[in-house]
């Protein structure tokens, strides 16, 4: 092969070329997959960047990539037999590559080795036990429906367009696969017109929906097997309706299939489908991760032992020279590929705007001059009506004879505190109102009651560092099990692997949020149970590991040899927590016992401090005298003294043993002692009743049946019970809270479901009058219908009965919810450089420095316009939308950056108002620092009225500010006062600093 052969249908040398051809040709349909260049006119995500920049990749895959092979290689003449050096390189690249590459993921896939060489490089430090699996270095992205059309051509020169468009559409109810695989199926559309052409363009239509009894019994099983026998048939009726002159290339084999067994429309259905059935990773350093196996390789498969053996010296040259070749191209790969990687890792990375942010509270705590409007509004009256049932209020004497009414009155408000508003009901300027005047009962943080945020859990963990940062004393979690009907669909079948990178991300990121003594919880059952405990033994491995046995399930459920009846509940406790709490026994359920101390250990002289004299007068406790002296022993029990007795801790037999709490304790708990005499000397006897109980690691009590007192509390609630829910026993949840934290603990759990944590710690507050906090993170859809609904209900009621309140014995309640911004919707979001006007100009650059560009820089930097990376200018903040695809429309979407910032500052808010068409917020940061922020319309408040406005309104600014942020262009320090010293910075360059993780200020 000559010097100057170039790629694709290039000149090709005689002799073995068409060896050398094919080995190029599956290099460069492998490099094509990797680069994304195969993936035809695709419209959202990363996919629309690299259609902006296909044609330029393209001519750097064939016009400098590949043919710098050849020049790498510097032989002037063939090798002594054997594949070209040439070929060899493409082989070599192409069987390295391929070992890791599959359909956009990179791992370390399966192979058959002879066992004389290393595969794959582990890594490992020389700990004494190496827990590691197959994805272990990656994040686990868990996507969600995404309904973006999907377009390709075909057609050689005459490029005609198909398009897949979603015309119908039902949404799956969580992030994670249903249940027996029932979830939604795409099939083509039952329209008429589902097929459509016009001119140079194939549109055909599809569904997302539930398939009906007929068709599960037409096509039956479930998952993606399910979904490949529906794309064959979709695959046979479109190409029995378009025409011949589309059904030809449509049927034609598909370029990239190398089996040739699969057409090219049955290969872009497929893709098209397997979007919304696969899981998929994002590699945590993919660059250093393949040139670390690249070396590897090296030195196991290209330069042989032969080679160093035979003292061959032109031989040793031309294995040196392809060894070489292979590394100097490969790293070039690698870097375009860690690029592409790196970009979606700062996408997943990054910290998610939060698109909405509204409260919920209780009518006590809404001010009077607000009640007629609220009494107005008919949204809030209908959600009142449906979830507590307000319409069968009649007026009676119990309160004031004030009935239900359309609309309502402010006396029927004024009877029913515990009434829950929400302000998603009501606008903007209303909020505001309702904000500042909660903040005039002190600042908002210090009242707030929970949070809740609608969202990926690794995304909500992400954001929250700032905010909860070392603040939260327990994290609960009852995450997916990865069981038989429900486990996670991955390409490769890693489903353990999988799931360990789902726990570990997440894990990392919550034990950051943890304080010194807080502790976490994991509810699991058999599935994964063994592999959670080596996991937590690695996140967290200076806690105590305690895994105890929940009977949650008396019948229990069959398994291959036995029937489980338990689930297991691992408590990761840190070591300066101590001790856990004892946990309250029904009154019901108590009983006394003796306060003297029986059996080994009980004498005097084991605790001085514990013998000393109660006085009983009139059959009561009188008094506790002092700790007695050494060398006093009163002989017996009792002693009389006046019209009292003294009881000391000494048996029958005169043996001086010790009372079970010290004396500088037993005050405390007075209120559980009493007085008894017994036997027939009348013997006075101090006895203690068993309040508490310490927990064992086997939790058999019917308390903790999840059927009874999990589900049945969403059947009695009224609420539906999902299909993919399985709530856990409240008493079980909220005892495992009770141990580990006291009556002020912030509580987490980040995989919410139906929202038992959030009663949990609601309950604990009403029975010991407590002020825990809770923050709850769910994703799927039925944060809105069961898990919302559930805390409105449970802060109305506390019993509840066929969806109606038992009594409307409700408890003051200030809680917020938020809903975050998808990893989907940023990738949607992405404007390219032909769009945002930021592509570089590099014709006048050298060749060096283009392809640097190309190869690490080009992706980041013709999309840092993007809004979604808050690329645009905050000129009005209170409009400002990302566009993202909802339901297959592409629209506009608010985002809320005041409540971003907040959370991206970790702001304690203590108070929120609109001041002039001014919006100030002012709280302490993450870092402590007394921060005012103020959001403004800069064309209706440009930079000299932000000025006149400040001047105006300096009163509200508190005294202790030290920081000030103002959105657009402002002059603020040259305002300062020589007594203040607060220092104003540039709102839109601390905030893009937060969301990307960089600490510049």
């Amino acid at each position: 092969m000559s010097d100057s052969a170039a790629s694709g249908g290039a000149r090709q040398d005689a002799g073995p070329a068409p060896e050398v051809r094919a080995r190029f040709e599956r290099l460069r349909t492998l490099l094509r997959q990797m680069f994304q260049l195969d993936r035809g006119d695709l419209d959202f995500g990363l996919y629309r960047i690299m259609k902006m920049k296909s044609a330029e990749v393209s001519a750097f895959l064939d016009d400098e990539l590949l043919p710098g092979i050849r020049s790498s290689l510097r032989l002037a003449g063939g090798p002594d037999g054997g594949a070209p050096p040439e070929g060899d390189v493409y082989r070599h690249l192409a069987e390295f590559f391929s070992r890791y590459y599959d359909e956009g993921d990179f791992f370390s896939r399966r192979r058959r080795t002879d066992g004389k060489h290393p595969t794959y490089l582990l890594p490992y430090d020389g700990e004494e036990i190496k827990l590691h699996w197959a994805n272990a270095d990656q994040h686990y992205i868990k996507t969600t429906d995404n309904y973006a059309s999907y377009a390709f051509s075909i057609g050689g020169e005459a490029r005609r367009r198909v398009r897949f468009d979603l015309v119908a559409a039902e949404n799956d109810r969580d992030n994670i696969k249903p249940a027996n695989g029932n979830g939604l199926r795409f099939l083509l559309s039952r329209r008429g017109d589902r097929v459509a052409v016009n001119d140079d363009a194939l549109t055909i239509s599809f569904e997302h929906r539930s398939l009906t009894a007929a068709e599960k019994k037409k096509w039956p099983g479930n998952g993606i097997h399910q979904q490949a026998r529906l794309n064959e048939d979709a695959v046979a009726r479109i190409l029995g309706t378009v025409p011949e002159d589309w059904a030809a290339p449509l049927s034609a084999p598909a370029p990239t299939n190398t089996n040739g067994d699969r057409t090219v429309l049955a290969q872009h259905l497929d893709r098209y489908t397997a979007k919304n059935s696969f899981d998929y990773f994002i590699h945590h350093d993919l660059g250093g991760f393949l040139r670390q196996q690249l070396d590897l390789y090296l030195n196991t498969e290209v330069l042989r032992p032969d080679d160093l053996d035979r003292g061959d010296a032109a031989r040793l040259e031309r294995a040196l020279a392809r060894l070489r070749a292979v590394r100097q191209v490969g790293h070039r790969i690698i870097a375009f590929l860690a690029q592409l990687e790196d970009f979606q890792k700062r996408l997943w990375l990054k910290k998610k705007f939060v698109l909405e942010s509204h409260w919920c509270v209780s009518l006590d705590r809404v001010p009077e001059a607000l009640r007629a409007e609220v009494a107005a509004n008919a949204a809030q009256r209908e959600e009142w009506v449906r979830l507590f049932a307000l319409d069968e209020i009649r007026g009676d004497l119990g309160n004031g004879g004030v009935g239900f009414s359309e609309p309502l009155t402010v006396e029927f408000l004024r009877a029913h505190p515990f009434l829950v508003l929400d302000t998603r009901h009501f606008d903007r300027d209303f909020a505001d109102r309702l904000l500042e005047s909660l903040a005039d009962a002190g600042p908002l943080e210090e009242q707030q009651d929970g949070l809740l945020v609608h969202g990926e859990n690794f995304q909500a963990l992400h954001l929250l560092q700032a905010r909860y940062g070392e603040q939260v004393d327990c994290v609960y979690i009852d995450p997916p099990y990865n069981t038989g009907y429900s486990e996670i669909l991955y390409k490769n079948t890693f489903k353990h692997s999988s799931w360990l990178s789902l726990m570990q991300g997440r894990l990392k990121l919550s034990r950051e949020l943890a304080n010194a003594t807080g502790s976490h919880i994991v509810a699991i059952d058999e599935n994964e149970q063994e592999r959670l405990g080596l996991l937590l033994s690695e996140v967290f491995p200076e806690h105590e590991k305690i895994c105890a046995s929940v009977v949650h399930n008396k019948k229990g459920i069959q398994g291959s040899f036995f029937s489980y009846v338990h689930d297991s509940l691992f408590f990761c406790i840190p070591p300066a927590l101590g001790a856990t709490n004892p946990l309250p026994i029904p009154v019901a359920e108590r009983r006394f016992e003796n306060l003297r101390k029986w059996g080994r250990e009980s004498e005097r002289r084991t605790a001085r401090n514990c013998f000393y004299p109660i006085e009983v007068k009139d059959g009561r406790i009188a008094s506790f005298g002092e700790v007695c002296p050494d060398d006093f022993h009163p002989g017996r029990a009792n002693v009389e003294d006046g019209d009292s007795i003294l009881v000391y801790p000494v048996d029958a037999k005169g043996d001086e043993r010790k009372w079970r709490y010290a004396r500088d304790s037993v005050e405390r708990i007075r209120h559980l002692l009493r007085v008894k005499r017994v036997g027939r000397t009348g013997e006075v006897q101090i006895e203690k009743c068993r309040s508490e109980r310490q927990v064992k690691t086997v939790w058999d009590d019917s308390r903790y049946i999840a059927g009874d007192y999990g589900t049945r509390w969403l059947t009695h609630l009224g609420l539906k019970v999902e299909e993919n829910l399985y709530p856990k026993s409240l008493p079980a949840v909220a005892d495992a809270v009770a141990l580990v934290c006291g009556k002020g603990a912030t509580v987490l759990d980040y995989f919410a479901g139906s929202g038992t944590t959030g009663h949990a710690v609601m309950e604990l507050n009403r029975e010991d009058d407590g002020r825990r906090r809770f923050v709850l993170v769910e994703v799927g859809d039925h944060f809105d219908a069961v898990l919302l609904p559930r805390l409105k209900k449970v802060a109305y009621s506390r019993g509840w009965k066929d969806g109606r309140p038992v009594s409307r014995d409700g408890r003051s309640q200030l809680f917020r919810y938020v809903r975050l911004e998808s990893y989907e919707d940023t990738m949607d979001s992405l404007e390219p450089a032909a769009e945002n006007g930021r592509r570089p100009a590099l014709p006048g650059r050298g060749a060096a420095f283009r392809e640097d560009y190309r190869l690490r820089y080009s992706l980041g930097e013709e999309t840092a316009g993007s809004a979604c990376l808050a690329g645009r200018e905050f000129r009005d903040p209170f409009r400002y939308t990302l566009s993202v695809v909802r339901g297959g429309v592409r629209r506009e979407v608010p985002a809320d950056l005041p409540a971003t910032f907040d959370l991206l500052l970790g702001l304690r808010v203590e108070w929120r108002r609109r001041i002039e068409g001014v919006l100030a917020v002012a709280g302490a940061d993450g870092e402590g620092r007394r921060t005012l922020i103020l959001w403004r319309n800069v064309d209706e408040i440009p930079q000299s009225a932000l000025d006149a406005w400040f001047e105006k309104n300096r009163g509200a600014v508190p005294d202790s500010t030290e920081v000030i942020y103002a959105n657009g262009d402002h002059c603020l320090n040259a305002l300062r006062r020589p007594d203040e010293v607060w220092v104003a910075h540039p709102l839109e360059a601390r905030f893009r600093a937060l969301m990307f993780g960089e600490e510049t200020r």
